[in-house]
């Protein structure tokens, strides 16, 4: 039955298989449930994925920047050329991210463009395909068909091999702004991600602008949770060391109530590691550096680790100790 709805193919049990059913809501709003079914030893596995098109574009400045980073971030996408990487594991936000920046920079003047795999959201401010494999067109032959298309900001589902990689930079050196993702565990190991997949550093020096790499975490209900008198700046301090962790530390704990549904949670926050290519960090790219040296140079240029943005976010009383840590890769 739920297959049926999905518009998949019900006879068919071998392969993995993908849908999505629209429907509305309580408040009659339309929702969207992702659909992914995958063949086990005892029958198929179904994952249904709820996707509420109000959450996937939001106001730049509700995605939860420190105003540092917000400043920065600004800097970045209002750049004429160049290539902006958002990085996390699955599930992290990025595609809220891209689409919520990607809303900031299209005006009737400007040519939003995108590659995507599926089309999360449609949008009528961008210029949207999707890729078939199919029919034998992936990310490259989409970037390429994109580059006759007099686009002036491009975004590219995700960047998973050389080809589409070196498409990328072209677009970036031809006067085109691109965002687009990776997979890495923070911001600096975009930069060999790259590498590894054989792009030059020649040519990430010539055209990367930025990484942003980013992690959700559960937000505290705001009406259940009680101060957490057990978390001390001592304790957060040694967490984020060599770091120091300044101002009032207010930790709450999660207690539960009808309005979280018991959990002591309510909603999501974005955590985020903004990395901006200095010239002092194009320079030591051209080295061939270790992935810490890398992480240094970026702190030294502003960057602050999604851990330490965790740890504030728990000073503030947002979240836990715990989800950050379980969120967030360790310092080293």
């Amino acid at each position: 039955r739920i297959k049926l709805l999905g518009r998949m193919d019900v006879v068919e049990k071998r392969r993995p298989l993908d849908g999505r059913i629209k429907t509305r809501n309580q408040r009659g709003d339309e929702v969207e449930m992702r659909l992914s079914t995958l063949p086990t030893a005892f029958g198929e596995k179904m994952v249904m994925r709820i996707f509420d098109p109000d959450t996937a574009v939001k106001d730049l400045d509700a995605l939860g920047f420190p105003p540092q980073d917000a400043q920065r971030w600004e800097q970045l996408v209002t750049r004429p050329h160049g290539i902006v990487l958002v990085t996390g594991p699955t599930g992290s936000g990025k595609t809220t991210t891209l689409y919520s920046t990607l809303k900031r920079v299209a005006t009737e003047e400007v040519n939003v463009s995108t590659v995507e795999d599926p089309i999360e959201m449609i949008e009528p401010a961008f210029n949207q395909t999707q890729v078939q494999p199919q029919l034998d067109f992936g990310f490259t032959e989409g970037l390429r068909a994109l580059m006759r298309q007099d686009p002036d900001v491009i975004m590219v589902g995700e960047i998973r091999d050389l080809d589409t990689a070196e498409m990328a930079v072209q677009a970036a050196l031809t006067g085109h702004l691109v965002f687009s993702t990776l997979h890495t565990n923070d911001a600096p190991s975009a930069t060999t991600r790259l590498m590894e997949l054989g792009v030059p550093a020649y040519l990430i020096n010539a055209t990367l602008l930025g990484v942003l790499a980013q992690r959700l975490v559960r937000t505290l209900c705001p009406l259940c949770k009680q101060p957490d008198q057990s978390v001390t700046r001592e304790q957060l301090g040694e967490v984020v060391a060599p770091w120091k962790i300044t101002g009032q530390v207010s930790a709450y704990r999660p207690v539960g109530c009808v309005d979280c549904r018991m959990t002591g949670f309510r909603g999501r926050m974005g955590l985020y590691e903004l990395l901006s290519v200095s010239e002092s960090f194009k320079g030591l790219l051209n080295k061939a550096p270790s992935i810490d040296a890398l992480r240094r140079q970026g702190m030294a240029d502003g960057m602050r680790p999604l851990r330490l943005a965790g740890v504030l976010r728990v000073a503030e009383g947002l979240t836990t100790l715990d989800e950050v840590l379980s969120a967030t890769p360790p310092l080293e």
